[in-house]
């Protein structure tokens, strides 16, 4: 006998009363689950106008265009972007009408190191396309090292700011666009190196290759208003009393500093975690090193 559907329901509620069972009825969907809220971006004090870092050697002159961040509030903005310390800076600089918090949101993190003056009489012989093609040869070996410890290799695609010196001032500026495996954009590191009489005050921003034009224009200012207090300048090295840097210009662009100073073995794995900031290009900065970290990949 064939049996329709209208007669299968009624068999089945048949069946289920006769057995003494609860009545049938259709599988209610589970509720979802209550969707979590991001954390609330932490409340950041900003300062303007002339501000003496805390080192007490160099100081910032911001006008209204920029905002200092203390070290502390600086903490806060890199622990929110996902690092687990963000101590041991000199504070940050954040343009005016640039909110760090947003999708596009980025910082000027400020370090010093004091491994000593570094002397300049190179600058003009230092072949920086040959530089880039060493770079390039080195991340072979640096790679391997970033995926043994769980992370991305992280591959240099070329300048976006081929490296400028002004002897005058003593500044040293460049940029580099970096390609971070599995990134659907490649990555702008842009850098500012100030000399002064016993070490150097970096000034380091990370965006995407298409803040290129943003970043560029509000870094270029920040080349004039950062400068060594009297007695900390430059000019001021005593070549009797005032040690000088194991290492030079050069050295700065190609991220070799760390390497020499043996200052990977003192920090051992060397790899943070940033969610949004990529502190890059090694240079000693009070215990911290700034060398190509990127995000770590996920583990099972």
């Amino acid at each position: 006998m064939k049996v329709n559907n209208s007669t299968s329901a009624w068999i089945a509620v048949g069946l289920t009363f006769a057995l003494g069972a609860a009545p049938l009825r259709a599988q209610e969907p589970e509720p979802a689950p209550p969707a979590t809220a991001a954390p609330a971006a932490p409340a950041l004090e900003y300062q303007t106008g002339d501000i003496t870092l805390p080192n007490k050697v160099a100081s910032l002159h911001l006008g209204g265009n920029y905002r200092y961040l203390s070290p502390g509030e600086t903490e806060k903005l890199l622990v929110a972007w996902g690092n687990p310390d963000g101590s041991g800076t000199q504070g940050a600089i954040v343009p005016g009408e640039v909110d760090p918090f947003g999708d596009d949101g980025w910082a000027v993190i400020l370090t010093y190191s004091d491994e000593g003056h570094i002397d300049d009489s190179d600058a003009q012989e230092i072949d920086y396309d040959d530089m880039l093609k060493d770079m390039k040869k080195s991340e072979v070996d640096e790679n391997a090292a970033r995926k043994d410890a769980g992370y991305e290799a992280v591959h240099t695609v070329g300048w976006a700011e081929k490296p400028r010196y002004d002897a005058s001032t003593k500044k040293l500026y460049w940029a580099k666009e970096l390609d971070f495996e599995g990134s659907q954009e490649h990555t702008l590191n842009y850098d500012v190196r100030v000399l002064g009489r016993e070490g150097v005050l970096s000034m380091n921003a990370v965006g995407s290759m298409s803040q290129l034009s943003q970043i560029r224009g509000d870094m270029q200012p920040l080349l004039q208003v950062a400068e060594f207090n009297e007695g900390h300048r430059y000019a001021d090295f005593n070549p009797k009393t005032d040690r000088l840097a194991e290492y030079g210009l050069g050295a700065l662009v190609a991220g070799t500093v760390a390497t020499k100073l043996g200052l990977f073995a003192k920090l051992g794995a060397l790899f943070l975690a940033f969610k949004k900031f990529i502190i890059i290009g090694v240079v000693a900065v009070g215990g911290i090193i700034a060398r190509l970290f990127g995000k770590k990949k996920e583990t099972a």
